[in-house]
């Protein structure tokens, strides 16, 4: 697969550890991009058994690589993306139908054009709510001019003492 010299998506699905980390440097040392996409091989995936915790220590383990989730939940509320989303995952793969009724393992647990449109809605809300990792103050510059105050002492104050307009500042 290497030898075509295209990137390759790499599902992690029933793999241990350093069965993925051997076929990384098969594949690295070839100089083929590669993503490696979290992946629990049972159809469906309990939403307990999901482990979306592998996806950060996949990018602990191999943090030079793309990190995604190949994803066999039932579709329900979408959360489960969401959550993929959350925690890093960069490309997520979902098995897709046009009747969840139809006979085989890909129907009944993938997404449908409904849940397609609900996801995508919702992600769209949830990258407008993660906004920036950046600090900006330029979104606070209104409050940091007229909500910083505090009451400050303006003594040393004794134990037992009576707080008063005297021992007190306004900052």
């Amino acid at each position: 697969l290497c030898d075509f010299g295209k990137p390759i998506i790499l599902s992690t699905g029933a793999s241990y550890l350093h069965e993925i980390q051997e076929a990384v440097e098969w594949i690295d040392a070839k100089q083929v991009p590669v993503a490696l996409l979290h992946c629990i091989l049972n159809y469906p995936t309990d939403d307990q058994n999901a482990h979306l915790g592998m996806i950060k220590n996949l990018q602990r383990k191999f943090p030079d690589k793309t990190i995604g989730y190949s994803d066999h939940t039932l579709p329900n509320d979408m959360k489960v993306l969401e959550m993929a989303t959350l925690l890093g995952a960069s490309i997520l793969e979902k098995h897709f139908t046009h009747d969840k009724t139809l006979l085989g393992n890909d129907h009944y647990h993938a997404m449908d054009k409904g849940d397609l449109l609900k996801f995508t809605k919702e992600l769209a809300n949830f990258r407008t709510l993660y906004g920036s990792s950046e600090r900006n103050l330029d979104w606070e510059l209104d409050a940091r001019l007229h909500a910083r105050r505090s009451i400050v002492a303006a003594r040393d104050i004794e134990e037992d003492e009576l707080l008063t307009e005297e021992n007190l500042v306004v900052k």
